[in-house]
């Protein structure tokens, strides 16, 4: 008697209470109380922009002197979209009646009215607050009494001689197109299974990086202040060992350090996989670096070393990477079908620490991370590659 085929299979379930990321949502509220990347600072001109962040539709723009806003589409008049609308000096018009709006809603003007909207400061647009960081827009989608204190990160400060912070927002690290169509959790939750890269990105698909990175690592998974760390440890040639932590921060940063050794330490990319709803998302990038190819020289080996959008369907079958893995995976992963083992430690407790910042939001208290005193907080960045050891000084003792 045959057993086990697919016969009468039963559909299965997301874990939607992690995934979904629109307003009122469990960690959709999570991510609302970080601030989050949603554009590069060239995107923001004079020409409005739209744009979809957390399941929200928004339109991003510059003023003529310089303040980059973002608001809600729909005009507080008659709901026809700012995206149409006519950028000022100090706001944008919108082009049905031309009511004008600075970048944090208020109503400067409202032209069909007398005296130009006598009651015009009783009008706000809906808006949220912006900052710019090394060439990235970062906005803040939370309750405003909420708003935490911007992070910085110390490996994109105090540069050195010939470098820059260069920002990129083509998903680097997502292996696929800039923007990236499937959950955002299938990829941030990828940072911590490094198993994969042994297996995928060399034994299957040749080797993505260099041919040390084909060791099966000896690895260990830990908490950290704010979030989960894999320390992997490889053999290299000589009798050296490579330490190479990786970590994953709250809400959606990923700390990865080169795959390619270029360079040692504490990495010097830092990025944010910022979902634009529950089945597109974006990693926004900001890197240190001497040379602005840095970032394509640390990707991967894609067949002949094409970009992925270069190769063939079946050059796409033959050498898949992290994309078509995760969005074979599904539009969103049907988690009740996954058979965890002891490899998937570091995706397991990743989604413990998701369960309690959203209990702890749900509760009224902050997640981790969160700083609420003063303009800016500093992020002391510890993932990285080390030769023979960590040094004390990085603080990253498993």
């Amino acid at each position: 008697m045959d057993v086990g085929t697919a016969y009468g299979r039963q559909p299965g379930q997301s874990l939607l209470e992690l995934a979904q990321v629109g307003p009122g949502t469990p960690y959709g509220e999570v991510l609302r109380r970080y601030w989050q990347p949603v554009a590069l600072s060239a995107d923001a001109t004079t020409t409005p922009q739209r744009l979809r962040i957390l399941g929200e539709d928004l339109v991003l723009f510059r003023t003529r002197r310089g303040a980059p806003g973002l608001l809600a589409p729909d005009c507080a008049h008659r709901g026809a979209s700012l995206f149409y609308g006519g950028v000022e000096e100090n706001g944008i018009r919108c082009c049905y009646h031309g009511w004008v709006f600075d970048t944090e809603g208020h109503c400067l003007e409202q032209p069909c009215e007398p005296e130009l909207g006598r009651h015009r400061d009783r009008v706000r647009q809906p808006w949220y607050p912006l900052k710019e960081y090394h060439g990235l827009i970062f906005a803040y989608l939370g309750p405003p009494d909420r708003k935490p204190a911007f992070p910085v990160y110390d490996v994109l400060e105090n540069l050195g001689e010939g470098e820059a912070v260069y920002a990129d927002d083509k998903s680097f690290g997502a292996g696929g197109p800039a923007e990236v169509d499937f959950n955002w959790l299938q990829h941030w939750e990828n940072v911590m299974d490094p198993f994969h890269i042994p297996i995928l990105h060399a034994r299957f698909s040749g080797n993505q990086f260099i041919p040390e990175m084909a060791v099966l690592p000896e690895c260990t998974f830990s908490y950290t202040e704010q979030g989960v760390r894999v320390t992997a440890l490889r053999d290299f040639p000589g009798g050296r060992v490579l330490t190479r932590l990786t970590d994953v921060v709250f809400p959606n940063v990923r700390l990865i350090p080169g795959p390619r050794l270029q360079v040692l330490g504490p990495t010097t990319i830092v990025g944010w996989a910022v979902p634009f709803d529950d089945t597109h998302f974006k990693v926004f990038t900001l890197f240190r670096a001497a040379d602005p190819g840095y970032l394509r020289t640390e990707g991967l080996k894609l067949g002949d070393d094409q970009f992925w959008h270069e190769l063939t369907e079946d050059e796409h079958q033959r050498y898949p990477g992290d994309y078509e893995a995760q969005k074979s995976q599904g539009a969103i992963a049907v988690h009740s079908r996954e058979f965890l083992t002891t490899t998937d430690q570091g995706v397991a407790m990743l989604r413990r620490m998701m369960a309690k910042q959203i209990k702890a939001v749900a509760d009224g208290h902050d997640p981790v991370g969160v700083v609420r005193e003063g303009e800016t907080t500093t992020y002391h960045v510890v993932a990285g590659s080390y030769f023979d050891g960590v040094p004390a000084e990085a603080g990253a003792t498993p």
